[in-house]
């Protein structure tokens, strides 16, 4: 492992849940920190939020756009978006994608959608705004269990550097037993539960879920199990409007967005 690899995984390993802001204190002043990300993500060892960067409609996209409205799969505001691609003379940003009625956030959901259905080729960049990397179970099994400093491979290592290391060790022994992961079925099952058990009304926020599941989830993973519900039409997620009753902790359990307030509460479809 390089250097500047390692060096990257103990600043993390150094803050809470092995996750950090890319443009918190300890990372602004990382050279070449977006390659880093991106070779460490390669091995597996980390993680980080993305945005698209660039989009371009697909043969099967433009199929679509020569059909009938009446007779497409898409709603009205999916096809004023694909419209829009369409036009492009060739590959367009998502700030070139400005479409009535249609907001920052649900224009993403929109594009995410497209890409999984084949319908646009999209290339990713480090997401712009509040970007956060963190430590892969991957990662935190290979610092564990295999990593070995070879003599003059890993110079100039700070004791602060090394003291996240050892307190990462004490934490975690070697060896131990993972808890055993629930389903996407079980999260909803819980979810539900949670709700009656609360009274929240069918609005659940997502920080009573995180108290329960994380771990032996991390954050990143019960993130994309949410989207992955929520892709099925089996949960909704809401935005938070009013913050007024709820500490900074407990906003911070939201799911961040690009713009307006976190994706915060569940809703059972």
């Amino acid at each position: 492992m390089e250097t500047a690899e390692l060096k990257f995984l103990l600043r993390l390993l150094g803050n809470p849940d092995y996750r950090a802001y890319l443009a918190g204190k300890g990372f602004k002043d990382i050279k070449s920190k977006n390659k880093l990300c991106r070779q460490l993500r390669d091995r597996g060892f980390i993680d980080f939020h993305e945005e698209i960067a660039t989009i371009k409609i697909l043969p099967s996209g433009t199929a679509l756009l020569e059909m009938e409205q009446s007779e497409s799969p898409l709603e009205p505001k999916e096809l004023k978006v694909l419209e829009k691609i369409g036009k492009a003379p060739g590959t367009i940003t998502p700030s070139k994608l400005e479409v009535k009625s249609i907001k920052a956030d649900e224009r993403g959901e929109i594009l995410q959608s497209f890409a999984q259905r084949g319908l646009i080729e999209v290339t990713m960049k480090t997401k712009r705004l509040k970007a956060e990397a963190w430590v892969t179970e991957a990662g935190l099994a290979y610092l564990r269990d295999e990593f070995v400093p070879q003599p003059g491979s890993n110079p100039s290592i700070s004791l602060n550097l090394l003291g996240n290391y050892l307190r990462f060790l004490r934490q975690s022994p070697p060896n131990q037993v993972s808890e055993a992961k629930p389903t996407d079925e079980e999260i909803l099952q819980l979810i539900g539960e949670l709700d009656r058990e609360l009274g929240t009304k069918n609005y659940l926020p997502i920080f009573h879920l995180r108290q329960k599941l994380q771990p032996p989830f991390s954050r990143e993973e019960l993130d994309q199990a949410l989207y992955r519900l929520q892709g099925e039409d089996k949960i909704g997620l809401s935005s938070l409007v009013d913050a007024v009753q709820y500490t900074q902790e407990q906003i911070e359990a939201g799911i961040p967005q690009d713009t307006g307030g976190p994706l915060f509460f569940l809703i059972v479809l």
